[in-house]
């Protein structure tokens, strides 16, 4: 990955808040995917931070940006742990609400076959709130760009995207767990990322092409090999990965998704937007964890 094929400004760090879930994600690694009543055993077990708000926080922090991130935690050890390792990444974790009703966020993943399968457990991120987003209020209103996903509440998104229109400020999606969206949504999305399966609950029941054509640079789609597609305003445009450079896939879309905010907020062409997108959620495959293979920019560009 040649870093320095994209356009960066050594001297701009990008201002990013990113709004979205935290988790402990606990990874089961078997031979085969069990089938309903039957029982596998596990190779391995590992945990490791995940949640794709922590995961994009901590990439675009790691690329360069000033990032602050807004979410919910538990009041219980798991959730000082992932405060602890925020802040570490260098993390503005001032508006991270402690919810003492709940526990922290944990997420399940069975990996075989180089698959995976994912039961997230939302927890505290299923409570975070309106009034959670306005304390960041001022943070948000200096934002070069905000990132959000869709494991809080579709409440909290909607309130986002208002406070983002009042302050002019530019907001990106990553349309996952997919969530039917309104079309407010998608007109004021500088970019949104989503699974070629997931989107006929998000759009309706056109096809993939025709559902990109209506969102020219705007809809980038992610298949089963993590290769990206979008509609460049006059064809089909792919930029394809070889199925055995990822091995791990988790936190890959994540991973896209902030190394595209990173070369968008530098003002790259969208082509390389893309490119620097799927040549960070590589980086990403070569480890297990979502946040373990994560680059740094300032190693990269020695």
């Amino acid at each position: 990955m040649d870093f320095r094929s994209i356009n960066f400004n050594e001297n701009f760090s990008p201002k990013i808040v990113v709004v979205g879930s935290c988790s402990i994600d606990l990874v089961l690694n078997t031979s085969k995917m069990p089938q309903a009543n039957e029982t596998v055993l596990a190779d391995q077990s590992q945990s490791f931070f995940g949640g794709k708000g922590a995961n994009q926080a901590v990439a675009t922090s790691r690329l360069g940006a000033s990032v602050y991130f807004v979410g919910a935690v538990g009041a219980d050890p798991h959730g000082q742990q992932i405060l602890r390792n925020l802040r570490d990444e260098n993390i503005n974790i001032g508006f991270v609400a402690e919810k003492s009703q709940s526990s922290t966020g944990t997420a399940f993943v069975t990996a075989a076959e180089g698959k995976n399968a994912i039961v997230v457990v939302p927890a505290a991120n299923n409570l975070l709130s309106p009034m959670d987003i306005e304390a960041a209020d001022k943070a948000i209103s200096q934002a070069d760009l905000v990132l959000t996903q869709l494991e809080i509440p579709l409440e909290a998104v909607e309130y986002l995207y208002k406070k983002c229109e009042k302050h002019n400020v530019k907001i990106a999606l990553y349309a996952s767990p997919a969530k039917k969206l309104s079309q407010k949504i998608i007109d004021q999305s500088e970019f949104i990322l989503a699974k070629t399966a997931d989107l006929a609950e998000i759009f309706g029941p056109e096809s993939r092409e025709q559902i990109m054509k209506r969102l020219p640079n705007k809809l980038f789609v992610r298949d089963d090999t993590n290769s990206t597609i979008y509609f460049n305003g006059t064809e089909m445009s792919y930029y394809r990965n070889d199925p055995a450079q990822t091995a791990h896939k988790m936190g890959m879309g994540d991973a896209f998704t902030s190394g595209f905010a990173i070369a968008y907020c530098h003002k790259n062409e969208i082509k390389n937007c893309v490119k620097f997108g799927n040549d960070i959620s590589l980086k990403v495959a070569e480890n297990r964890g979502s946040q373990s293979g994560l680059p740094y920019l300032k190693n990269e560009l020695v």
